[in-house]
């Protein structure tokens, strides 16, 4: 099947969701092929699930503080710090014969190809299966957060029990949007200070919960890995795996000029980003 292949390079938390929904959007019309893209995060970003509690799930104050931008997806889940990391997007339609037809199916679909990229530079990642990653955890000990980090959703990738990769998935228009974030590098200490809790003896317990239950790549291989060489990995395995075409492609001049109006209505609007 013929893929259209973005490196849209580091930008703007708005402009990142705003440019993946003008995606969807061209591809909803036809305009576009199906597009796997890849991109990074200037500055760090905090971004909400479609459907949480903006003043709530994160400290605003210590965001601007440190130049963190927020923003909410076009998604749902929780939040999730985007710093150190390769994020990847995919749309595509619904009704391609490839793709499995439920949300659950096709989530893991598309989990499995990430799983052949982080083997293809050494990682033996598994997929947790639902439920089952804490359940035999002392529910006295936990303690929970609105972040995606602190505990895998189904068939989440995970590394030895600790999550490595987030990902999240929405349907509109018939177009299927997923993307998630691979962890090069992680600071727990970074994510919990710009997530609300009550007291500081909760941010200092969830900082030990996400030392326990988190984990990136740098931790994994004991080295740095670029986003690039990370990049080339998953393509390889998009390439061999659902048959990608390895074509590089770019945005069009109309999903540039929507990208803009979406972050000037919608992604870069408090309107939108604190509406809950």
């Amino acid at each position: 099947m013929l893929w259209r292949i973005l490196d849209t390079g580091r930008a703007g938390a708005a402009a990142n969701m705003a440019i993946d929904e003008a995606i969807l959007l061209a591809h909803s019309r036809s305009d576009v092929p199906p597009t796997l893209r890849f991109y990074g995060w200037n500055p760090s970003a905090v971004s909400l699930g479609y459907f949480q509690q903006a003043r709530e799930a994160i400290d605003l104050e210590a965001c601007r503080k440190q130049g963190i931008d927020v923003v909410r997806r076009l998604t749902g889940g929780r939040a999730v710090l985007h710093d150190a990391e390769l994020t990847y997007s995919i749309v595509i339609r619904e009704d391609v014969p490839c793709i499995p037809s439920t949300i659950t199916a096709s989530y893991r679909y598309f989990s499995n190809v990430v799983l052949a990229g982080l083997d293809k530079l050494g990682v033996s990642a598994q997929m947790s299966i639902p439920r089952s990653a804490y359940a035999k955890t002392n529910r006295k000990e936990q303690v929970s957060s609105a972040a995606c980090f602190d505990s895998p959703s189904g068939y989440e990738i995970i590394y030895e029990g600790r999550k490595l990769v987030g990902s999240a998935q929405v349907r509109k228009h018939g177009v299927i949007l997923q993307h998630g974030s691979i962890l090069l590098d992680f600071s727990p200490e970074k994510l919990a200070a710009v997530l609300k809790f009550s007291s500081s003896l909760k941010r200092s317990k969830m900082v030990s919960v996400l030392s326990n239950h988190v984990i990136s790549i740098r931790e994994i291989l004991e080295r740095k890995v670029t986003g690039e060489e990370m990049r080339a990995a998953m393509l390889a395995a998009f390439c061999s795996t659902i048959g990608v075409d390895n074509q590089r492609g770019d945005l069009t001049a109309e999903e540039r000029l929507v990208s803009q109006q979406l972050v000037e209505k919608k992604y870069g609007n408090p309107a939108w980003n604190y509406k809950r």
